[in-house]
């Protein structure tokens, strides 16, 4: 007997046709100039779906076996529905019936289940960290059996690693070397790492897009994106710094669009450091950072002060039962001192003739971070902290977790890019910690709370699991809350309808529209 977790396939098929019906009867208007431009700060330096970063679902070029809306509730993706045995063992996923892929072929069973094997194989996947014992095609649904109860699984067949494409995408070894999709956007000319031409996917089952060719392009420089969107040579343009944002707010010449993320801006920290093991240095340099401040004055939004991990657009996470992590110099300098740390006559700080000094590693691609940065080294500095800046690739951050340089690491971590936040936070916290989660660091009951919490086995303890784990990061720190997150887009005047995804999934483009 299996339990029905999601719509009838027959329901999915019916809307789908609907929605095509809609799509074909609508009016449209086609630019006579040029397709829609979109200009984001994100390269592609691979094409697959493991470290390329979602960057073909946000264009709507590839489909995951489960979607999610824009609240992470769970919805069909090249799935119709999917159903677990009393057990929890065994998954069924149902196929969309007549689903093709962009070359053509039909989007198989067999097809899907060889996808999903070879992303089960991408170290540091979420797929890869599930217990699979087996996946495989079983009629015309793919099948996975698991070595152990695992009740997230459909959030994880939602994360952009585990992408559906075709098979003629791979190599003989199972290297991806083209990508095709079967969304509503196939691709029509790609050139590494910064420019991608889509076109509308004919066969489409669903709501056919109104426009229908995109032109995607990576500037590297904000302030060149900036100028993009304000000379009209960019329809939507991601990645904005908060200075040029608020002047082209002011400027009421262009739209802008934000929305808030379950992301938040953090220092991850070695906890094996002979430094940064110490909870009460962790929770000093937690304590020196003048959070408010750094919102105002650098990110213009004086509500993304992060108090706690969790922002407030995680619900189920944030817990107002948790102390707020405050600015507090003089009980930093306190905890320093009982850590062995002293002033020199400079008044920098040292313990055993050695100075306090370590470095902080971030990237460009988020504008905001190395002004974070910049501020956060001059915060360590009234403690009598040598922070040493070093602003470089964001791959430079997992490669100094795996090699053990890392010492402090700046970046943004969002929470649901699998829909269900659980899943990362198994992760990132789990034993082992993770390229972008806890480094050195490892609490035994945290890690038993979140191990219950994903068997399933307690669902009337969920919350109190939640609130238990929040409680835990509050107080060792490993890593340290900075800023909570608002993405905004800027919009010209000739396109309607944008909507942005606060689970980072895709921009929507099929719902935007030329003004009229």
């Amino acid at each position: 007997m299996w339990r029905k977790l999601s719509a009838a396939g027959a329901s999915v098929a019916a809307l789908l046709l609907l929605a095509a019906c809609a799509g074909e009867g609508a009016t449209t208007r086609t630019d006579p100039d040029r397709p829609l431009k979109v200009v984001g700060q994100f390269e592609l330096h691979s094409l697959d779906p493991s470290t390329s970063g979602g960057f073909f679902t946000r264009l709507q070029v590839a489909e995951t076996l489960v979607d999610a809306d824009i609240n992470g509730a769970l919805q069909p993706g090249l799935a119709s529905r999917w159903d677990v045995d009393p057990g929890g063992l065994s998954w069924r996923f149902s196929l969309r019936k007549d689903a093709s892929f962009h070359d053509g072929t039909p989007v198989t069973a067999a097809a899907v289940a060889a996808a999903l094997q070879t992303a089960k194989t991408k170290a540091g996947t979420p797929l890869s960290e599930v217990p699979v014992k087996a996946i495989a095609a079983d009629g015309g649904a793919v099948r996975v059996d698991l070595a152990k109860p695992f009740a997230p699984l459909p959030a994880v067949l939602a994360h952009t690693s585990t992408q559906i494409l075709a098979p003629s995408s791979y190599g003989a070894d199972r290297t991806v070397t083209s990508v095709v999709g079967s969304g509503p956007y196939r691709i029509k000319r790609l050139e590494q790492p910064a420019d991608v031409d889509l076109v509308a996917f004919d066969e489409w089952q669903g709501k056919k897009p109104a426009i229908t060719e995109v032109s995607y392009q990576a500037v590297g420089r904000a302030e060149s994106r900036a100028l993009m969107a304000e000379s009209g040579q960019s329809d939507v343009t991601f990645g904005m710094d908060p200075t040029s944002l608020q002047r082209l707010k002011q400027s009421g010449k262009l739209t802008v669009k934000d929305v808030t993320l379950p992301r938040t801006i953090l220092l991850k920290v070695n906890a094996g450091h002979p430094i940064l093991k110490d909870r009460g240095v962790r929770q000093a340099l937690s304590m020196a950072l003048d959070r408010e401040s750094m919102a105002t004055a650098l990110l213009r939004d004086p509500e993304m002060a992060a108090t706690q991990l969790f922002p407030p657009s995680l619900p189920e996470w944030h817990q107002d039962s948790v102390a707020p992590l405050q600015h507090d110099l003089e009980a930093a300098k306190e905890l320093l001192a009982k850590a062995g740390w002293q002033a020199d006559g400079d008044g920098m700080l040292e313990r055993d003739g050695k100075k306090f000094s370590v470095t902080l590693r971030t990237f460009p691609d988020r504008p905001e971070l190395p002004i974070l940065a910049t501020a956060i080294q001059a915060k360590l500095k009234e403690l009598g902290i040598t922070l040493n800046v070093k602003v470089g690739n964001s791959s430079e951050i997992p490669a100094g977790h795996q090699d053990g340089s890392l010492e402090l690491g700046l970046y943004a971590r969002n929470y649901a890019l699998v829909p269900d936040a659980l899943v990362t936070l198994a992760g990132d916290f789990g034993a082992d910690g993770a390229d972008y989660g806890a480094m050195g660091w490892n609490d035994p009951t945290l890690t038993s709370t979140l191990n219950t919490m994903a068997s399933g086995s307690d669902p009337e303890g969920l919350q109190e699991g939640r609130r238990h784990v929040a409680e835990i990061l509050q107080r060792d720190l490993p890593v340290i809350p900075v800023a909570w997150y608002r993405q905004s887009a800027v919009v010209s005047k000739r396109v309607d309808g944008l909507e942005l995804d606060p689970l980072e999934r895709s921009w929507r483009l099929t719902e935007l529209t030329w003004t009229k």
